[in-house]
């Protein structure tokens, strides 16, 4: 199986770290595709509260109260370095770099601790 089917397996669990209540973003439109895919996915931002009034938003990936298996980034290159950090600190060994939040820094970090992750192409576009 290839990294980036392993990292689509149904079974899997998500966080979307930088997810937006604006549907025009980025954020907020990957949370709804893998959402509405029928993926267990957790949204991620500490600016907000809840998406669309009924989905609680977590401010970190320490608050979710389940360990995802992946972590999906559309923020930008510096917060991700932080992100991958704190997915390591939790065991967590899968990471997504949404286009625009790839950082050579963070795909080094990941190299090193062995956390394996994808970069250079947008989630959504994955069939």
């Amino acid at each position: 199986m290839g990294q980036v089917q392993d990292f689509l397996k149904r079974e899997n669990t998500f966080a979307v770290v930088g997810v937006s209540r604006n549907p025009e973003k980025y954020g907020h439109r990957v949370f709804m595709y893998l959402k509405n895919a029928g993926y267990k996915v957790y949204p991620v931002n500490p600016n907000i509260d809840n998406i669309d009034d009924s989905i609680r938003c977590y401010s970190s990936l320490k608050e979710l109260p389940v360990r995802p298996d992946v972590v999906i980034t559309v923020v930008p290159p510096e917060v991700t370095e932080a992100i991958v950090n704190e997915a390591a600190e939790l065991g967590i060994d899968r990471i997504w770099m949404q286009p625009g939040s790839e950082s050579e820094k963070a795909a080094e970090y990941c190299r090193d601790k062995n956390i394996r992750f994808v970069q250079g192409t947008c989630i959504m576009t994955i069939r």
